[in-house]
């Protein structure tokens, strides 16, 4: 999770109360438009080939888009370790950032997470990414040490943060609270294999 290297694109005057977000699993036919957006909000992100290998490794890993009227805009990874999963990337298009994209994407990571039955939830993000650190946060995940000079491009520190106890009520009930007050409608479509 980085700081948008190019101007945001114009995208329609749409209130966010009227957003229709479609959130299905990622296919290959989908990473061209996730690259563009990877290349356009990470300074050195990932290669199209990586995800590529990703993609392929469908028992450990999840990854999902994010489509406002067919047009990807967002997404976002997961993998899992033992009893345990990690969020991988997370990106926005620099257009339809602040709209809650990356707000529906992380709570689909959480709820795979608890698919997996997880015991807890893992992240790595920018010490100067104030805006993704206040949505973990308001997730419940909490910082719980600091990786130096993680990101290969700035030299910058990236913040562990963790969920723990990822299938507790608590958790669950925070989760729910937060779907409930996005904006707009999310729908999740199934993938055929």
């Amino acid at each position: 999770m980085s700081t948008v290297r190019m101007s945001a694109p114009v995208v329609p005057e749409i209130r966010d109360d009227e957003l229709m977000v479609t959130i299905s699993p990622m296919r290959k036919r989908d990473l061209r438009q996730v690259h563009r957006i990877e290349t356009e909000v990470h300074a050195s992100g990932w290669s199209y080939s990586t995800f590529l290998a990703e993609l392929s490794i469908r028992t450990v890993r999840a990854y999902y888009v994010a489509r406002i009227g067919g047009k990807i805009v967002g997404y976002a990874g997961l993998m899992r370790l033992d009893d345990e999963a990690h969020v991988t990337t997370i990106a926005v298009d620099a257009g339809w950032q602040r709209h809650k994209i990356a707000t529906r994407l992380l709570a689909t990571c959480l709820r795979h997470g608890m698919l997996w039955q997880a015991n807890g939830l893992t992240l790595e993000v920018r010490v100067s990414n104030k805006a993704a650190q206040a949505m973990y946060l308001k997730f419940g995940f909490a910082p719980e040490g600091v990786r130096r000079a993680y990101y290969t491009d700035s030299g910058e520190d990236a913040i562990i943060m963790w969920l723990r106890e990822l299938d507790s009520a608590k958790v669950r009930k925070r989760l729910e609270e937060i779907e409930a007050a996005v904006p707009g409608r999310t729908e999740f479509e199934a993938v055929s294999r």
